[in-house]
C-alpha cells in the first residue's frame, strides 16, 4: 500500500496493523507517524481504493501532543487510528492531506534570520530590534543617492500614541501610494486585502504581532512577513523603523494614522528586492504571485477584441468571475503609449499606465420588488480601486450617476456603493472592456484533494540556460528563429493521458529586481514552446516535431499559456529570446491527472556494461502513423473502433481507440532505437471489442536508411494462413531513418 502527503512536508508514516471491525465490516488502519508536524483535527485523509475514493476528515488521537520549543509547532501523536466509512478493504494508496502545509511546511527564512529566535532575544534583553540587513540609511531607500530629501526613520510609537497593525479590520480601502511609483504593489496589496485567507498566509500570526496593549513590555519592534519567491516560500523579518519626512511616512500608508500593517509589508518586500527604490516600477503579476504563489495569466483586452465582441467578452467575464470566486487576485491597467502618457488622467476619470484593483466581479440584478426578482435584466460588472484612493470612473454607473436608481436600495447596500472620492468604483464589463487595455488574472491553482472544485496536478521543474561549447551540452540555444542552436535548449516531457485535457504551462525566471544596484536588474526575454512527440520518446529531440503551441517572448518575469491539448506526449522547450544568455527558471505544469513530467538530458540511449553482450544501437527510426482508409467493417453495424501498434524488436507503442470510424487518423509516432537494421518495423491494425479485439491488417516496413522516401501508402496486408494478400484499407505513413543517433 502507498501512502502519500499532499504537501512539502517529509512525513514518514508505517501501517502497523489492518483489521476489520464492526459488523459492517468497517477497516481500522493503524498508522505510526515518526516525523515532527503540527497536527490538528482539521487534517483530513483521503482513502484511494480501486473502486472509488473515500474522504474521511476525523482523527482519532491516541495520545496527546506535546509541545515543542517552537510555540507554533507540535510534536504529532505517536500513533492515529483511522476508521474508514467504507466496507470494502481494498484500499491502494491513503493521502494524507495537512491543510497549509503543502504552502508553509519548508518557509524558509530570508537571508538566514530566524523572527522567533531574534525576537525571544530581544524580550530578554528588553530591547528594541534593529535589522543589520536592511539598516535606516540611504542605502535602503535609494540605489544611489537622494532623491527625496531628508528622510527619519521612526518607529511606529514615534508616529502616534496607540499604533496597531489593522485598525477596524482589513480593507482594500487601507492602502495609499505614497512617493514611489509602485501603484502596481500597492494595487496588489489591495486585491490580497480583499482575501482574508491569503493575508493571512502573507501576514502570519498577526494576532501574535500585534501591539499587545496589555503587555507593552513583549513589544519588540519586530515584524515578518511571507512571500512566494521562485518556488518557496520565504520570511522576511524587518525592524519597524519607517521612513518618513515631516513627520509622515513616506511610502505605502492606511487612511488610519495609527494602521501599519501596509507600510510594514511593504517594507519587508522593498528588503527582499534591495531597497524601496526597486519597487519604483514594476509588474502587478508579479507581486500578486509574491502574495499568493499561484499563476498570473496576462490578457491583452484590445487583441482579443473583447470590448466589440460580445460573444468573446462574454466568455471572458465567465473566466474572470470564476477566478474572483475560486479566491484569485485580479488586476488591470491602461496601457500608455509613451513617456509623456503615464499616469495621465483621460477624461473619463481613468488614468493612463496606473495599476487598479479588482475587488469585486458580479451580476447585479436590475429593477424593484418582486418583479425585478423573477424577470429582472442581470448586468455583468467589475468593481475596482485606484491605489491613490481618488480619480474614479465618471461615465456610467459611477458612484453618483442616475444608473444606479434602476438597482433597488437593498441591492445597492449589498454592493457597497457610495457617493464618496474613495477611488473604488463600478463599471459594466462591457465599458470596461472598451477602456482598459489589461487585465492580469493570478490563479490560485487547487492542488487539493478535500475540495469541491477542479483539483490539478502539479509538476514544478527548476532548470537553467547554461553556455556550452559543446553543441550536446550547451542548454542556451535561443528561440526558434536560431535554427542551429534552438534544439539544444533544455526539453521537459509530459503526458496528456485523457481523450482531451486543458493544460496550464507557466515558465518563470529567477527575479533579477534585487540586482538593479550593479545594473543587472533587466529580465531576460523568455517564452517557451510545445511540440507533439512519439509516445515512446525518452531522449532529447535533435529534430523538431509538430509544434502545438507557444508562449510570446517577452522580457517579463513569467509568461503563461493555457492550452487544450489531445492524448499524448509532449516536449516543452523552454528558451531565452536570443541565444548566450544564461539564467535560472521554474517551470510549473498543471494537468487534471499527473502528467510525469520531467526533464530529457539524455541524447541517446547510454552505453553501459551489458552493451558488449547485448549491442548498442545502430540505427534510429521515427514512426508516424498518420492515417487509414478503406477499412472493413467488424461491428454489426458497419462500422469499427480501430487502433494501431507500432511494433519493433520487441518494442510495442499502441495508439487509443478511435470510435466508429473506417477512416481514422491516427496522428501517433514512435522512435526506435535499432540493434538489427535488418529485422523490420511491423505495424498492425485491430478493433476493439469486449474481448478478443479483431485483426483488420498489417504492413511491414524496412526502415532502411537508404530509403530516402520518408511518405508511405499500403495496402493492408493479413496474416497467417492469408500472409501476403491484400486486406480491405490503406495505411499512410511516414518513416526517418538515420544512422546517427542523435539526428531524430
Amino acid at each position: 500500500m502507498k501512502i502519500f502527503t499532499k504537501c512539502k512536508a517529509q512525513l514518514v508514516f508505517t501501517i502497523d496493523k489492518t483489521t476489520k471491525t464492526g459488523k459492517n465490516g468497517d477497516t481500522r488502519f493503524s498508522l505510526t507517524v515518526t516525523s515532527t508536524l503540527s497536527w490538528n483535527k482539521s487534517h483530513g485523509i483521503l482513502f484511494t481504493s480501486r473502486c472509488q475514493k473515500q474522504l474521511y476528515t476525523s482523527i482519532d488521537l491516541n495520545k496527546k501532543t506535546q509541545p515543542r520549543n517552537d510555540r507554533n509547532a507540535f510534536s504529532p501523536p505517536s500513533a492515529i487510528s483511522l476508521i474508514s466509512l467504507c466496507p470494502s478493504p481494498l484500499f491502494t494508496a491513503i493521502y494524507v492531506v495537512i491543510p497549509g502545509c503543502s504552502m508553509f511546511s519548508s518557509v524558509k527564512p530570508y537571508e538566514g534570520q530566524q523572527f522567533a529566535a531574534l525576537r525571544k532575544q530581544c524580550q530578554q534583553n528588553r530591547t528594541l530590534f534593529e535589522d543589520p540587513l536592511f539598516p535606516p540609511v540611504d542605502q535602503s531607500l535609494f540605489y544611489q543617492g537622494n532623491r527625496i530629501g531628508k528622510v527619519t526613520w521612526k518607529r511606529p510609537k514615534e508616529l502616534c500614541d496607540d499604533p496597531h497593525l489593522f485598525v477596524h479590520g482589513i480593507s482594500a480601502h487601507d492602502l495609499h501610494q505614497g512617493q514611489l511609483g509602485n501603484c502596481w504593489f500597492v494595487a496588489a496589496c489591495s486585491s490580497l486585502a480583499s482575501r482574508e485567507a491569503l493575508w493571512q498566509k502573507v501576514i502570519p500570526d498577526w494576532k501574535d504581532q500585534e501591539w499587545d496593549t496589555k503587555r507593552p513590555e513583549s513589544y519588540a519592534g519586530i515584524f515578518h512577513f511571507r512571500f512566494w519567491r521562485f518556488g518557496e516560500w520565504v520570511d522576511v523579518v524587518i525592524d519597524d523603523r519607517l521612513p518618513t519626512a515631516n513627520g509622515k511616512l513616506v511610502y505605502c500608508h492606511s487612511n488610519d494614522s495609527n494602521e501599519f500593517w501596509s507600510a510594514l509589508v511593504e517594507k519587508a518586500y522593498a528588503k527582499m528586492y534591495g531597497c524601496y527604490e526597486a519597487l519604483d516600477g514594476g509588474n502587478t503579476a508579479d507581486a500578486l504571485v509574491d502574495f499568493t504563489g499561484g499563476v498570473s495569466e496576462p490578457i491583452d483586452l484590445l487583441e482579443g477584441h473583447f470590448g466589440q465582441e460580445e460573444e468573446a467578452r462574454n466568455q471572458l467575464f465567465e473566466r474572470v468571475l470564476k477566478v474572483h470566486n475560486r479566491g484569485g487576485l485580479i488586476s488591470c491597467s491602461i496601457r500608455a503609449t509613451s513617456q509623456a502618457d503615464m499616469e495621465a488622467r483621460l477624461d473619463c476619470g481613468l488614468v493612463k499606465g496606473h495599476a487598479y484593483a479588482v475587488t469585486d466581479v458580479r451580476r447585479v440584478r436590475l429593477g424593484h420588488g418582486l418583479l425585478a426578482f423573477f424577470k429582472s435584466e442581470k448586468l455583468t460588472m467589475i468593481r475596482m480601486r485606484n491605489p491613490w484612493g481618488e480619480r474614479e470612473w465618471n461615465g456610467p454607473w459611477s458612484d453618483s450617476s442616475e444608473e444606479w436608481q434602476r438597482v433597488s436600495k437593498s441591492e445597492r447596500e449589498k454592493l457597497g456603493v457610495t457617493v464618496e472620492d474613495d477611488g473604488e468604483f463600478w463599471m459594466t464589463f462591457e465599458d470596461f472592456s472598451k477602456h482598459f487595455t489589461d487585465l492580469i488574472l493570478c490563479r490560485l491553482i487547487n492542488t487539493s484533494y478535500l475540495s469541491i472544485h477542479k483539483t490539478w496536478e502539479e509538476a514544478m521543474l527548476f532548470g537553467s540556460w547554461s553556455r556550452h561549447d559543446d553543441p550536446l551540452r550547451n542548454r542556451s540555444g535561443g528561440c526558434i528563429n536560431n535554427k542551429t542552436t534552438y534544439l539544444q535548449n533544455p526539453q521537459y516531457v509530459f503526458e496528456v493521458k485523457k481523450p482531451e485535457d486543458e493544460v496550464l504551462i507557466c515558465l518563470q525566471q529567477k527575479d533579477r529586481r534585487a540586482r538593479s544596484k550593479d545594473g543587472k536588474g533587466e529580465n531576460l526575454a523568455i517564452g517557451f514552446d510545445i511540440q507533439k512527440v512519439e509516445l515512446n520518446r525518452m531522449y532529447r529531440m535533435h529534430m523538431s516535431q509538430q509544434k502545438m503551441c507557444s508562449s510570446i517572448f517577452i522580457n517579463s518575469r513569467s509568461v503563461f499559456v493555457r492550452k487544450d491539448l489531445n492524448e499524448g506526449r509532449y516536449v516543452i522547450i523552454p528558451t531565452t529570446f536570443d541565444p548566450g544568455l544564461q539564467g535560472d527558471f521554474l517551470l510549473r505544469v498543471f494537468t487534471d491527472v499527473p502528467s510525469d513530467c520531467r526533464e530529457l538530458t539524455l541524447d541517446e540511449p547510454p552505453q553501459t556494461c551489458w552493451t558488449g553482450l547485448c549491442g548498442y544501437p545502430q540505427l534510429v527510426t521515427q514512426v508516424h502513423v498518420m492515417k487509414a482508409v478503406g477499412l472493413q467493417g467488424q461491428d454489426s453495424d458497419g462500422s469499427s473502433d480501430p487502433y494501431v501498434i507500432i511494433s519493433c524488436e520487441g518494442e510495442k507503442v499502441r495508439s487509443h481507440v478511435h470510435k466508429s470510424t473506417l477512416s481514422p487518423d491516427f496522428d501517433v509516432k514512435a522512435l526506435f532505437y535499432r540493434k538489427k537494421p535488418k529485422q523490420g518495423i511491423l505495424i498492425e491494425i485491430y478493433n476493439k471489442n469486449v474481448l478478443n479485439d479483431s485483426f483488420m491488417g498489417q504492413i511491414t516496413l524496412s526502415g532502411d536508411v537508404s530509403d530516402l522516401q520518408q511518405h508511405h501508402t499500403v495496402h493492408l496486408r493479413g496474416k497467417g494462413s492469408r500472409q501476403g494478400s491484400d486486406l480491405p484499407g490503406m495505411l499512410s505513413v511516414s518513416v526517418i531513418t538515420s544512422n546517427v543517433l542523435t539526428n531524430i
